[in-house]
């Protein structure tokens, strides 16, 4: 593959159903030309909606940016379950009788319950490792792996309508929150198998559909500056020329390398720290007086996108 070194920049891509993020990654490799893709969190292959697609520099923030909260319109359908916990799966169990959702308290007491959720057991189907191998990687092989519960938190959860065999639900999550393991969980308070039906995720904390373009796409967008990504997603202060050379050269800092340090930045756990228009660095605080870099970037290389990937026409596969 021909690469350009200078593709940097973040692009909000409206994934279709069908490609995982791993096909939209080597997709957009070919269109722009560069191999440094990556994103900020995984979209199954029957979700739609937002993927953050990362580019040359911006690839060392995915932990920063996949570390904040995502907005997803989920249906859950009631009736049968499967084994991915979604509607690709195998059927696993099927209701001989599906319950009036409207009758009782059951499905709104499960909701509440879901509401005050501070851990979630995964699906089987996931990324996560455990002893060397990724579950669903034991999953497909009939290997029981018994996952831990993990911390997650519910910001907001909407009921939008109730079906006779499916509710649409609007769900601002925190990362490493599973909707397929929601669907599953009511299905079990409403004692009906339960799929994920549908999927969209309308935003990746400030990165929303409104700023996404459609995919698969023949053409090279123009990117998002780095820096202006940064600033959207990550608390930004402005360097001096003294902090400036510190940060580059991975030394503390203290409040007099900044333009202006807030008081309140004290509580900020990760910031960027910016000069002349560039992402110098993510920074933290190391004890009550000084910082520290917590990763640098190089300077130099902020531009909205190569311009020959930007004006060259791919096909995708």
């Amino acid at each position: 593959m021909r690469t350009y070194s200078d593709v940097q920049g973040v692009l909000v891509v409206d994934k279709p159903p069908g490609p995982t993020s791993h096909d939209v990654v080597a997709q957009a490799r070919k269109v722009y030309g560069t191999r440094r893709v990556g994103h900020t969190g995984t979209l199954d292959p029957m979700a739609t909606g937002v993927l953050v697609l990362l580019f040359g520099e911006a690839t060392k923030l995915s932990n920063a940016l996949c570390a904040t909260q995502k907005l997803y319109h989920a249906r859950v359908v009631f009736g049968y379950s499967t084994d991915t916990d979604d509607a690709l799966g195998n059927l696993l169990v099927k209701a001989s009788k599906i319950p009036n959702l409207w009758e009782g308290d059951d499905l709104f007491a499960a909701l509440r319950n879901e509401r005050e959720r501070t851990h979630q057991i995964p699906p089987r189907f996931s990324a996560i490792s455990k002893n060397g191998q990724r579950s669903h990687e034991a999953a497909r092989k009939n290997i029981e792996v018994l996952l831990e519960p993990r911390p997650v938190r519910v910001h907001e959860l909407r009921l939008v309508e109730i079906g006779e065999n499916y509710v649409d639900i609007e769900l601002l999550s925190s990362k490493g929150y599973y909707v397929r393991a929601l669907a599953r969980d009511l299905g079990n308070a409403l004692n009906c198998p339960a799929h994920l039906g549908a999927l969209r995720r309308v935003s990746t904390g400030p990165f929303g559909i409104d700023l996404a373009v459609a995919w698969p796409s023949i053409t090279a967008h123009p990117l998002m500056p780095v820096v202006d990504a940064v600033r959207l997603a990550i608390p930004s202060f402005e360097l001096t020329e003294d902090g400036f050379h510190r940060a580059r050269f991975g030394q503390p800092l203290s409040r007099s390398d900044f333009l202006q340090l807030p008081t309140q930045a004290r509580e900020v756990n990760l910031m960027a720290w910016l000069f002349d228009n560039k992402l110098v660095a993510l920074g933290q605080w190391r004890d009550e007086e000084t910082l520290r870099v917590a990763r640098g970037f190089c300077s130099g290389t902020e531009s909205p996108t190569n311009q020959k990937a930007a004006t060259r026409v791919s096909s995708v596969p």
